[in-house]
């Protein structure tokens, strides 16, 4: 016997035809910029650690397209390197609280109850802690480095994914397909797997791009105070912080490429993830 989800309404179908020009585009510059986090050290044209102080902080030139840093470093070479930095960190901290929140999302909404208030008050708990603070409390307990606050992130980003995912779990809980999938005598387990996961992958989907954003920023932070990325790698966040001096004296190249890199990444996986929500019907 197969008991599949209720059909998407006329109105829904509709939409999901629709072409989106904005969806679209950003889609297409998210896909650019992972490639810019893969590709990102192969197309530097020079060594991002290598350094010339005849060099300098220069403007941009045929040589340096982007001119040099404090130390001679050209700054096109350590933006495209410390691409993979930048956009590693965050990936990971959506795919680990999006795996975690998820399965919390799904166990506080078939279960009900007790199980669900006990671990509400438990995701209470963690919201109450601020994501930053929880991450720079990890460095200050394991050390500076991306592990740390990373791992600190993912834990601090689950409750929110956690409870916009169980809204809805519990509302697809006690739908009629749900019920009769009970009575076919399904497990649990294949229901939640293979009949409320599927029907919930659109929330989770635009949950998860819009986490990305916060989480770039967060490690961002991190790195510009000194926490992060450490020399000779380096990330977005670590040039803003290490282009501070030059800015004062005049030459600001690599506080803004790299402060440009990350407010148009941010912008484009916030409008996607808006998009996304919309397509999915829920709230972002």
């Amino acid at each position: 016997m197969t008991v599949t989800a209720p059909a998407l309404t006329l109105s829904r179908r509709r939409t999901r035809r629709r072409f989106d020009p904005v969806l679209a585009a950003t889609a297409v510059l998210c896909a650019l910029l992972v490639l810019l986090a893969v590709l990102g050290p192969f197309l530097a044209p020079y060594d991002p650690r290598r350094t010339d102080v005849l060099a300098a902080d220069t403007g941009p030139s045929a040589t340096h397209l982007l001119g040099t840093d404090a130390l001679g470093r050209d700054i096109l070479s350590r933006a495209l390197s410390g691409a993979t930095l930048t956009l590693l960190g965050p990936a990971v901290v959506v795919l680990a609280a999006t795996l975690g929140g998820t399965a919390l999302a799904l166990v506080m909404a078939w279960y009900g109850g007790r199980t669900d208030t006990l671990l509400s008050r438990v995701l209470d708990i963690l919201l109450a802690f601020p994501s930053l603070l929880f991450a720079i409390l990890a460095v200050g307990v394991f050390g500076t480095g991306l592990t740390a606050p990373v791992a600190a992130l993912s834990l601090a980003y689950i409750p929110f994914l956690a409870r916009v995912i169980r809204s809805a779990a519990v509302r697809r809980r006690h739908l009629p397909y749900v019920e009769a999938c009970l009575m076919a005598g399904f497990s649990s387990w294949r229901i939640n797997v293979r009949h409320l996961l599927p029907a919930l992958w659109p929330l989770i989907r635009a949950q998860a791009t819009i986490a990305f954003a916060s989480a770039l920023v967060d490690l961002a932070a991190i790195s510009f105070i000194g926490l992060g990325a450490r020399p000779p790698a380096t990330d977005w966040g670590l040039m803003i912080s290490e282009g501070r001096a030059s800015l004062l004296n005049g030459s600001p190249q690599e506080t803004l490429v790299a402060g440009a890199l990350i407010v148009l990444t941010v912008v484009t996986v916030n409008v996607l993830g808006e998009r996304l929500a919309q397509r999915a019907e829920v709230p972002a």
